[in-house]
């Protein structure tokens, strides 16, 4: 198998479609980002966007294509196809959706479940500006980097320069901790303390603790 391939079946035993549980965290304002992976010259490289500054919240920030769920949308992956279309032009049908991963609870308080899927490589990006100033691609294996054990990994963040432009991008928080987790599935990386069954195991607990209170 090539790269992709070998990623697409290890996605596969974290997709929450699959899984028997009551989702948890039903009360909280719904979110998705699409993690749109491609393959160039052999390795796995993701589209991230740089917020408009103009925007009221994370204005300037890095982050996945993605946003609020509409009333309209039937499911998170609708959500994430519809963001990526309005935010930088990507065509539901270019992506080929593999997994939803175990959902997260961003500091403005949404519950966002990441959905991964691979877009062709010759994809060119057409920016909304109103709500995205850069798009960028970084490859995966940046995001393979040291984890403490214990941490969800959300404060881990990653300095990336974009070869072409020479610009220079922060990645931290929430995208950094999603980042992490899809590296380490595509990539089948196991540093030391870090254990991504485990990591997805916490969140799960987090979450089930979340909506007891």
């Amino acid at each position: 198998m090539d790269v992709k391939e070998e990623a697409m079946v290890a996605f596969e035993q974290f997709d929450v479609r699959k899984q028997r549980e009551t989702p948890q965290g039903a009360d909280l304002p719904q979110a998705s980002v699409l993690v749109p992976l491609f393959v160039k010259n052999g390795k796995i490289h993701t589209l991230m966007t740089k917020r408009s500054d103009q925007l009221r919240t994370s204005a300037g920030e890095v982050c996945f294509p993605g946003g609020k769920r509409d009333p309209s949308d039937e499911d998170d992956v609708q959500t994430a196809l519809r963001e990526a279309q309005e935010e930088i032009g990507l065509p539901p049908g270019d992506v080929h959706v593999i997994c939803t991963l175990q959902p997260v609870i961003s500091k403005n308080g949404l519950l966002v479940t990441p959905v991964v899927g691979f877009i062709p490589e010759s994809f060119q990006a057409r920016p909304n500006p109103a709500e995205v100033s850069a798009v960028f691609a970084a490859p995966l294996e940046l995001f393979v980097g040291p984890f403490v054990a214990g941490e969800t990994a959300s404060w881990v963040s990653f300095d990336f320069v974009e070869p072409d432009t020479g610009v220079k991008y922060r990645i931290w928080g929430l995208t950094a901790m999603v980042a992490l987790v899809v590296a380490a599935i595509a990539l089948k990386t196991k540093d030391d303390g870090f254990n991504v069954e485990d990591l997805m195991l916490r969140l799960r607990q987090r979450m089930r603790a979340r909506s007891k209170l």
